[in-house]
């Protein structure tokens, strides 16, 4: 009986995580009607992305919104980044170019190179993006900027990944979802803790008040979520999450290099604040214990009790995530959900491990 009530336990704390993630779930997106159209620099920084740019820079260009800027910010690359950039610049007066040359100090450092295009930026609200993301409308900048206020100085938005045949490209999706899932949810809660660099947007009040990325300068990666993490609040954040609002990126197509860009990623989690650290391991060591205790208690005891527990915990999970899933235009991957959770959790135990034997330092 012991077992049972330990197995009870973990899904309790397990369903209580699911509770805290419908907050997102059965959320509808605010409509914000603002008759201002403030002046926005959209800043994207490029390494060696000469040919997403080609395919990017005119979907930037064709957005609705009229009163912005385009500082791009070529990052040190050897392709023909930096021509594109200038060819395009040539007939649009809107486009601002930032290039940035090797520094031995800074040398492989995005947030040094972003820093530099933050300074040239003429107005106050930025808008972030990355070289390879496609804005999912022409409202896309409308829509992220319709959520500044006088309060409101950080908005997070959602960057997914283009939908493509194959395990690796629904496992990256999926990893995608659930992240979304934790950082807007986290968000509505009033503990806000990171967002993502692929659709992010802050002022520059906000940005200086924080004194930018000094805190983290020497860590790899974190432009996005360690600077969120640092400086946003529940009064300051804003959430943005219609369709028109996303952006679609290219999704690693090798699970080297997937796993490669999740080491980066992962690396940062250990600089969050404390109680981010916490509610985040703990939500992944009840995920683990779940399907440990799963097993075990299916074997040791009647199934007939943990089957009903087993089956509270699954439909819930399910209704959870799905409605997030509908939400976020990735309905397609609820026909494996558990597969899904058991394989994401999987992979990142074994990123965890590896991340505690190797260091990587250069962006790209």
């Amino acid at each position: 009986m012991l077992l049972l009530y330990i197995f009870a336990a973990v899904v309790f704390i397990n369903c209580a995580y699911l509770i805290l993630f419908s907050r997102f779930s059965f959320l509808q997106p605010k409509e914000v009607i603002s008759s201002e159209e403030y002046p926005i620099s959209l800043i994207v920084c490029a390494k060696n992305e000469a040919k997403n740019l080609k395919i990017n820079i005119p979907l930037w260009q064709q957005q609705t919104y009229t009163n912005f800027e385009l500082i791009l910010i070529n990052d040190s690359s050897y392709d023909d980044t930096l021509e594109v950039m200038e060819s395009f610049a040539k007939n649009d007066s809107r486009i601002k170019i930032v290039n940035v040359e090797n520094n031995e100090a800074f040398w492989g450092n995005k947030k040094y190179s972003l820093t530099l295009g933050i300074k040239a930026a003429k107005n106050k609200r930025m808008l972030f993006t990355d070289a390879d993301c496609a804005p999912n409308s022409n409202l896309w900048i409308k829509e992220m900027v319709a959520q500044f206020s006088s309060e409101k100085q950080l908005i997070l938005g959602f960057g997914g990944y283009q939908k493509k045949s194959g395990l690796l490209n629904k496992l990256i999706r999926y990893e995608t979802l659930i992240t979304a899932i934790q950082y807007f949810s986290y968000a509505k809660s009033g503990i806000p803790y990171m967002g993502v660099g692929r659709n992010l947007a802050y002022t520059s009040n906000l940005y200086y008040e924080n004194n930018g990325f000094m805190s983290h300068m020497k860590i790899l990666s974190g432009d996005d979520d360690l600077f969120v993490n640092e400086a946003a609040t529940s009064k300051n954040t804003a959430l943005c999450f219609t369709k028109d609002s996303f952006t679609i990126s290219n999704p690693k197509e090798s699970w080297k290099e997937w796993f490669i860009q999740k080491k980066r990623h992962i690396s940062t989690a250990k600089h969050y604040k404390g109680k981010h650290k916490f509610l985040l391991g703990f939500y992944f060591v009840s995920q683990l214990l779940f399907w440990v205790l799963t097993i075990t208690t299916i074997l040791v005891i009647d199934w007939k009790i943990p089957a009903i527990i087993i089956a509270f915990r699954f439909l819930l999970h399910w209704i959870v995530i799905g409605k997030s899933a509908m939400k976020l235009d990735q309905k397609d991957l609820l026909y494996l959900v558990p597969f899904w959770e058991i394989f994401l959790i999987i992979s990142q135990m074994s990123i965890f491990i590896t991340n505690s034997t190797s260091k990587n330092n250069k962006w790209k």
